[in-house]
């Protein structure tokens, strides 16, 4: 695998006890948690990511 681009949320806390990155790979979005980022990401297609982002954004999921 290839090496990875960690991005940091912007609505990770500034403490640091909230922390979410991702990273683009090919058609897939990995997860993780930047707190502990030896244990294992999650991956999800394009298409889940952007209508769990959406419905994040419009105040469906809390």
């Amino acid at each position: 695998m290839p090496e990875l681009k960690w991005v940091k949320s912007s609505h990770s806390e500034a403490s640091g006890n909230a922390c979410v990155e991702i990273a683009v790979f090919g058609d897939l979005i990995a997860v993780r948690d930047s707190k502990d980022a030896e244990l294992a990401m999650a991956t999800v297609g394009r298409g889940a990511w952007v209508q769990f982002t959406g419905a994040l954004a419009k105040g469906l999921m809390a």
